[in-house]
């Protein structure tokens, strides 16, 4: 679930809306956010490999991991052949250098089975024991969140509601500020169940912009191929990273069908065992060429920005409830005409790049999937400057509750094409911050 691919949204993201007169524009700007990025790089540990580009700025990187023979060969064909386009290693919140109690990737590979040694960011790894290491934690687990809970006197939150994920039972939990970093789609609905006789559409959803412009990113579009002449060359070790083609369309020349663009993740490797599946052949023979590596093939998978749209919405289903009696979201989403576009192209310029890189077989991939397939969610309570159209001002406050924050990819005002994790920890970083500096003046 989480890929640990992070790149930080550029200057030309933040001004997208404004400049392409969709949605409303960012409160914010690069400039403002670097700094976070800068904090949260170098708390999280992100390696990868400046290559000073605009549309996907540097960060602070640990040393980046290694291209193996046939993305470099690709690369360098790439770069050659088409004007404008970079191919780079992933950038992955995965140490190449031992920092504090974690240890440097040792490339074991099974990921996703969780990482023993810490070289890759969880909070398990990282931001839980920072937070023990303060003395001022407490976890509670089999806690459901049901509700925020909003003090109609004050005009402020006072606290959150939880169902117990055993007995059931309701507890009610005070306090002076409430910030709700449960997910895009989980923390618009806490807030669209928590709605009062201010509130009746949604806590805080004065504007009624909460559960509208649900984004996702594009996905399941671009090619594959394979690469001859590199029998010889095989590589060791599990590398857990990719590479990078950034976006390159709608950077300095606007293109004719489309706004926004694309970028590509990908990796190249050789075949293992399992491509047997697809072969004919039975018996100890068959069985013993399957211990030799397979053919070198590539792949290229699009990620493209979603725009911002009203009628891409969740809302509490009236009828359907989880198995504590929370009701669940409906979720209608569909792509535009312009994700469309994004899709169709990245096909294309993928099977083009390996083309030119020397892939033969090559297949252009482009299915219609439906959004959600990404599992890049967001949208659903923006940030905006006017209270009007948005839920969040410029620090991921509610315009209509000055004491409740959501910091999760809700806040998003556009999606840019880009991973966006790395953009929802430094928001969030920058709105706790925030918050401390408002509490000690007495404003919160």
């Amino acid at each position: 679930m989480w890929g640990r691919q992070c790149y930080r949204l550029s200057e030309l993201d933040f001004e997208a809306n404004a400049r392409d007169g969709v949605g409303i524009d960012w409160p914010v700007r690069y400039e403002e956010i670097a700094p976070w990025y800068d904090y949260v790089e170098q708390f999280i540990g992100v390696s990868g490999q400046t290559e000073g580009l605009p549309q996907v700025p540097d960060g602070k990187f640990q040393p980046p991991m290694e291209m193996n023979c046939v993305e470099l060969s690709l690369k360098e064909q790439i770069e050659k052949t088409f004007s404008g386009r970079t191919m780079t290693i992933g950038r992955t919140a995965v140490l190449t250098q031992p920092k504090g109690d974690r240890a440097a990737c040792h490339y074991c590979g099974p990921c996703e089975r969780g990482c023993s040694t810490g070289s890759y960011f969880s909070s398990l790894s990282a931001t839980l024991p920072a937070a023990v290491a303060t003395k001022n934690l407490t976890i509670r687990p089999d806690s459901v969140v049901h509700s925020v809970i909003y003090d109609e006197k004050t005009d402020r939150a006072s606290g959150v509601r939880v169902i117990d994920r055993n007995t059931r039972e309701a507890e009610e939990f005070s306090a002076k500020v409430v910030f709700l970093c449960a997910s895009t789609l989980g923390s618009t609905q806490i807030l669209l169940n928590s709605s009062t006789p201010r509130f009746s559409e949604g806590l805080a959803n004065s504007s009624g912009a909460l559960g509208r412009y649900l984004m996702d990113h594009t996905y399941a579009s671009g090619a594959r191929g394979t690469f001859p002449g590199f029998e010889d060359k095989y590589y060791s070790g599990r590398r857990p990273n990719g590479i990078y083609i950034p976006r390159f369309q709608n950077i300095s020349k606007r293109h004719p069908d489309f706004l926004r663009g694309y970028g590509f993740q990908g990796s190249a490797g050789r075949q293992g065992w399992s491509r047997g599946i697809e072969m004919q052949g039975f018996g100890a023979d068959f069985k013993h060429s399957l211990r030799k590596p397979g053919p070198w093939q590539m792949n290229f998978w699009g990620f493209g920005e979603c725009l911002p749209r009203w009628e891409n919405q969740v809302e509490l289903d009236d009828r359907k409830v989880d198995a504590w009696g929370i009701p669940l979201l409906k979720i209608n989403a569909t792509w535009s005409e312009n994700e469309r576009l994004i899709k169709k192209e990245a096909s294309i310029t993928a099977a083009e790049m390996l083309e030119a890189g020397g892939a033969v077989d090559v297949v252009p991939v482009m299915e219609d999937t439906p959004p959600g397939l990404c599992i890049h969610e967001m949208g659903t309570a923006r940030m905006g400057k006017d209270p009007k159209t948005s839920v969040l001002n410029r620090h991921n406050q509610c315009h209509d509750i000055p004491n409740l924050f959501v910091t999760d990819g809700s806040f998003m005002t556009s999606s840019a094409c880009q991973n966006p994790s790395l953009t929802y920890m430094a928001f969030t970083a920058r709105a706790c911050n925030y918050a401390v500096e408002q509490m000690r003046k007495g404003n919160l």
